[in-house]
């Protein structure tokens, strides 16, 4: 009778240990995604805070193509915006501002006194470790969905997490038009 239940108790120590292990291990992950979050949108506010900046300087060069300030700007403000909003609204956001940033480069090509301005090269190489840094951020956020996601998918945590409420996150994701990092070279 006592090796009975000395088999039960164990049964149910395990059973809890299971439980509370694969509750921890969910909350973990999903306070990592939220980390990575946070991360990339540090790394674009960062990258947000320089587009004025190199706005300016490019407009000081090219007064006549108001249009594209104007676009880079408005893409700007979309991007800042979308960032509360989530991974797919804020990663097609991404991609407007990353088209804009694009338009604004090729003004800058056409303006050679423009790329051997001191201040210019210096956001030059700042926006590209940025954009090294947001592509990192990016890529951490979605390897930890993926980890995340497939905890939730697997036994025994797919029972947990259907009785916590965990669900399946988005990932960052980038349109066809706007994969890869914006192109800052202007030899």
């Amino acid at each position: 009778m006592i090796v009975i239940l000395i088999v039960l108790l164990a049964i149910v120590v395990l059973a809890v240990v299971l439980f509370v292990g694969s509750y921890n291990g969910l909350v973990r992950l999903r306070n990592r995604i939220d980390a990575a979050w946070a991360q990339i949108d540090v790394q674009l506010k960062r990258r947000f805070d320089l587009i004025p900046n190199l706005v300016e300087t490019v407009k000081g060069y090219a007064a006549h193509e108001k249009e594209t300030f104007e676009g880079v700007t408005q893409a700007r403000a979309n991007a800042i915006n979308a960032q509360s909003q989530g991974p797919a609204a804020a990663a097609q956001a991404d991609n407007v501002l990353t088209g804009a940033l694009k338009s604004l480069f090729a003004v800058a090509e056409a303006y050679p006194d423009l790329k051997a301005n001191q201040n210019f090269l210096e956001l030059q190489e700042e926006l590209t470790a940025t954009e090294d840094k947001v592509s990192y951020a990016r890529q951490f956020y979605n390897d930890t969905v993926r980890g995340y996601n497939t905890k939730i998918q697997s036994i025994p945590a797919n029972v947990i997490a259907g009785l916590f409420h965990f669900e399946k996150r988005e990932y960052f994701e980038a349109d066809d038009e706007s994969r890869g990092p914006v192109q800052v070279s202007f030899s």
